[in-house]
């Protein structure tokens, strides 16, 4: 899910391009401007450990959205459901709950 353009764009972001390593995603309501990593590595016990870093972050209101991110990936991975909402006119900006 995170290894591909096509696997990021079921759960994170419209839009998924990489090029170099560096990956570029457009959402609907076209926030961006972060530099985020993620780093995923095994856990010892048969799971998977996934560390989050991010920089250039507008304001506090942004890093609960992050957790919005992680319940779109277990939708899309584990039950083949995309939760997020697809419509511009229904974002977090506008009081909607957008993911």
């Amino acid at each position: 899910m995170f290894a591909t353009d096509t696997g990021r764009e079921r759960f994170w972001a419209e839009k998924s391009t990489e090029q170099d390593g560096r990956i570029e995603f457009q959402f609907i309501d076209g926030l961006g401007g972060s530099k985020v990593t993620v780093d995923i590595s095994d856990d010892g016990a048969g799971g998977t450990d996934l560390t989050r870093r991010a920089e250039a972050v507008g304001s506090d209101e942004e890093w609960p959205g992050w957790v919005s991110v992680l319940l779109a990936l277990k939708a899309a991975a584990d039950y083949n459901v995309d939760i997020r909402n697809h419509d511009i006119k229904r974002t977090w900006d506008q009081g909607y709950c957008d993911n």
